[in-house]
């Protein structure tokens, strides 16, 4: 019996995720942010998604096992690399660079009893020149950074299963998506500044060296059409930055804001007892506008974060009390 099965990561460029002077480019309209990729992954949309460049790379790990009577008798890679291009903004024109895909790394299966786990490696550069100083030799390099994924898949002789994002670049956001193509977790972090000085050369995994990423799970699709409709509009005026350990709100002080968590993870504390990690999308602080204007839970920097801060009055009561049910659930 020939039992398949996939995971998909899609690396992209958020809103405000870049910091110092290559943000200039992007402030001026020459290049762009990425659009949020969709909740659902349809046959075809990596392929329409990277002519309408809306991502840096994606990684699908597709791969197969054969089993006889519950025994392993064969098992493949199938699946592939995407990496998009960019499209500049030169005012007259647009120009369209393809960028540059490295070789796709596979690892030997390796079987486990009644399981085999794939392992595979996608990235690549962005098609024009960043020159910048570096860390390490050679300290100046004319091309762009290194951006990718590591994905792992364990297929069980059952029929069943699991995924796991491995290792990752600091930068862009990576989304993962299951078999079915639902949208289940993210890269928790972003470090646009270590990455645009670390990720070249041997700091790679085409060198000898993975970076651990950060997982969170992903938000809800309510919190998504939400934070899209506020950023589109600009209309959050307020961010803050916090550093671990720091605390964005405490259990009991009164609070008329919400927040919209933009990169980073925060631990959710409920009356001395850790309940929850929220990362990257997740909107935040909706109870304490629908139940008397105090806070229910701490909320505490696990990582490096940035936050928006959302005034009450611009979601109304319903999408209030709707985000409360979600989080509930």
């Amino acid at each position: 019996m020939r039992i398949e099965s996939s995971v998909t990561a899609i690396s992209w460029i958020p809103s405000d995720a870049i910091e110092g002077m290559p943000k200039l480019p992007f402030e001026l309209g020459v290049a762009h942010y990425d659009e949020p990729p969709p909740d659902r992954l349809e046959e075809g949309d990596l392929e329409r998604l990277r002519a309408e460049d809306r991502f840096r790379e994606a990684n699908r790990l597709a791969a197969w096992i054969e089993s006889d009577d519950g025994k392993i008798v064969g098992h493949g890679y199938e699946g592939a690399g995407l990496v998009g291009s960019t499209t500049v903004n030169l005012g007259l024109t647009d120009i369209t660079i393809p960028g540059v895909a490295f070789e796709v790394l596979r690892q030997e299966p390796e079987v486990q009893g009644d399981a085999v786990r794939f392992v595979q490696t996608v990235g690549g550069r962005a098609g024009f020149p960043a020159p910048r100083r570096v860390t390490g030799r050679p300290f100046v390099r004319i091309h762009s950074a290194t951006a990718w994924t590591t994905l792992a898949l364990t297929i069980r002789t059952d029929g069943s299963s699991e995924h796991e994002l491995v290792g990752a670049s600091t930068f862009p956001r990576h989304w993962v998506y299951d078999r079915d193509g639902n949208l289940v977790a993210k890269s928790g972090t972003i470090d646009f500044r270590k990455w645009y000085r670390e990720a070249h050369g041997e700091r790679t995994p085409w060198g000898d060296e993975e970076s651990d990423a950060f997982v969170t799970a992903a938000e809800s699709a309510l919190e998504r059409e939400i934070s899209r409709e506020l950023l589109a509009g600009k209309a959050i005026p307020e961010r803050r930055t916090l550093e671990p350990e720091e605390t964005l709100v405490k259990q009991g002080a009164p609070g008329g804001e919400l927040y919209l968590v933009l990169d980073g993870v925060l631990a959710v504390d409920v009356d001395g007892e850790e309940v929850a990690e929220i990362g990257p999308g997740a909107i935040v602080g909706e109870k304490a506008l629908i139940e008397g204007g105090t806070r229910t839970a701490t909320l505490t920097a696990q990582t490096r974060c940035r936050v928006a801060v959302i005034p009450g009055n611009l979601i109304d009561r319903q999408e209030l009390e709707d985000l409360a049910a979600t989080r509930r659930a």
